[in-house]
């Protein structure tokens, strides 16, 4: 995976081809889709929602430029794959997911793996997670209409944001930089990622 999805197409941070090594990705997905849990594309979780090819987890998190110090917060933790990739290159993750399932079957595998970095919560991920705020990183694993307000007031000063906004034409993945007071927003490279859901997102059906 490492060697023949990852660093051809760029992903160079050291930390993070480590962290994609040593975490078994295999078991976040179900036991049938054991064998095609390192290909390149994204797998069914469950509850109509995904798990990332390896190439997006690793490319969002190296956007991340995450040193081992930060608190990290992530929006949509599915099966726990991201958020067990970044427990391994920052302090502390917080994660929120709006499906309890899916974070119950997360849970289980954290405890499995002896991950214990991690906080999670059900709760709507647009709104953020403001008792721990300020958070040095925020990476969002669905897209948007637009990028929600409440993540970017909560994103520290300096900080950076990873996540993908969704319109017409598709879906981007977006780098937003908070320094000095100023926010930039660059636009990275097309992807695609089921609909965040919530007040700041996507009306749930």
């Amino acid at each position: 995976m490492v060697e023949e999805q990852l660093l051809p197409r760029g992903i160079e941070d050291p930390a993070v081809l480590h962290a994609m090594e040593v975490v078994p990705r295999h078991l976040f997905v179900s036991d049938a889709l054991h064998a095609q849990a390192y290909g390149d594309f994204p797998l069914p979780i469950g509850n109509g929602q995904t798990i990332s090819q390896p190439y997006v987890v690793a490319l969002m998190t190296q956007l991340l430029q995450l040193t081992g110090q930060e608190k990290v917060l992530e929006i949509g933790t599915g099966c726990g794959y991201q958020s067990a990739i970044l427990a391994a290159l920052c302090e502390r993750v917080y994660t929120v997911e709006r499906l309890k399932p899916l974070l119950a079957r997360a849970r289980k595998t954290f405890d499995r793996l002896q991950i214990y970095n991690i906080m999670s919560k059900v709760a709507d991920g647009t709104e953020g997670w403001p008792e721990h705020a300020p958070f040095p990183a925020i990476i969002v694993t669905a897209a948007g209409p637009q990028i929600p307000q409440p993540l970017v007031d909560q994103l520290a000063d300096p900080g950076v944001m990873v996540l993908p906004v969704a319109d017409l034409e598709g879906q981007t993945l977006m780098v937003v930089k908070k320094e000095g007071g100023a926010v930039t927003i660059t636009p990275v490279e097309s992807v695609r990622f089921v609909k965040l859901v919530g007040t700041h997102g996507w009306k749930a059906a």
